[in-house]
């Protein structure tokens, strides 16, 4: 199986209603930050594509056909050039609302991790996916500057047009998860479905999401 479709939009940009989305397309479970989560052999093999050594696409993507959300899109050229067949989506976001969307949830829980502080203490997967999160994110991404609101907006604006540049046109969907399925089904040459597209992740989400329960329910069904 080959990936066919990369998502190099960062993440708060509806990253988890797109990952809903591409799989209700029919494009299998798609890959996504809580797939690392779930599968904490894929740390390692993350943080050495990360430090420039050979990638193992076949270990991280092996039963995937699409991936979205950190950290594809801090890789999505290494993965252009695994997967040349790929279509590529930028997902974005109003980048203020995106900043303060980012700000009040997965950064969050690198500074004050609450409430689920005692599993970062606690369990050795999360720690080590913690850390990766902080290398390839908070200090790969942003230089350890994410707090610098203007840094980060012009991290987050330079990214999008350097996939612009990057992706040759006729590859490439801008996409704002609010355009809804027309754009994303054209471009995939996929029938439109029926019903709504999936909204998810919001900041109620997110808190259930950072909560004890859900680490734990992640950790069963491993």
């Amino acid at each position: 199986m080959s990936l066919e479709v990369i998502s190099a939009g960062f993440g708060r940009t509806g990253t988890t209603s797109l990952k809903a989305a591409l799989e209700k397309l029919g494009f299998g479970r798609c890959y996504h930050m809580m797939e690392v989560f779930r599968r904490p052999e894929h740390v390692p093999l993350w943080l050495a594509v990360n430090r420039g050594e050979p990638a193992e696409w076949e270990a991280l993507f092996g039963d995937y056909r699409a991936a979205v959300d950190w950290p594809i899109c801090t890789f999505y050229k290494e993965m252009m050039q695994r997967y040349p067949e790929a279509k590529v989506l930028v997902s974005v976001r109003d980048p203020e609302r995106w900043y303060e969307s980012t700000l009040r949830t997965i950064y969050t829980m690198k500074r004050q991790r609450p409430p689920a502080s005692w599993l970062f203490a606690a369990i050795p997967q999360v720690r080590r996916f913690a850390r990766m999160v902080d290398t390839i994110v908070w200090q790969g991404t942003f230089g350890g500057r994410f707090e610098d609101k203007t840094y980060a907006i012009e991290v987050f604006n330079a990214h999008i047009e350097e996939v612009k540049r990057t992706v040759p046109p006729e590859k490439l969907l801008v996409f704002d998860v609010r355009e809804g399925w027309e754009p994303l089904c054209a471009f995939l040459g996929v029938p439109v479905p029926e019903g709504p597209f999936p909204h998810l992740n919001d900041r109620a989400d997110f808190a259930e999401q950072a909560s004890w329960r859900f680490f734990a329910r992640v950790l069963r069904r491993r």
